[in-house]
């Protein structure tokens, strides 16, 4: 997940997208707006493959801490382009939408 401008419609990207070629075979792109109310999110800084035990900790110990669970699944939102940061300086948003228990 990308976060991208408000004047961003989905008329633009496919303009964008049929310009500079399409993804490849498999890749999922679309826009949209999330309205997922109250929600815990963290700063994961490394490689991706890092970011489980983040999400295990935020499952089993600041969710139950905290009097909150889970309403649906995770998020992703990437701050560093993979192609161009070392995997140790990747910046991502882990968010999670939850409720009171």
């Amino acid at each position: 997940m990308l976060l991208v401008p408000d004047w961003i419609d989905e008329a633009l990207a496919v303009s964008v997208l049929d310009e500079a070629g399409r993804p490849p075979s498999g890749t999922v792109l679309r826009v949209e707006t999330l309205a997922e109310g109250r929600c815990v999110q963290t700063l994961h800084v490394g490689a991706h493959d890092d970011k489980a035990d983040v999400l295990t900790r935020l499952h089993r110990e600041y969710l139950p801490e905290h009097g909150l669970r889970p309403t649906g699944h995770h998020h992703e939102i990437y701050l560093s382009d993979a192609r161009r940061v070392a995997p140790e300086k990747r910046r991502t948003i882990l968010r999670q939408p939850v409720r009171p228990v």
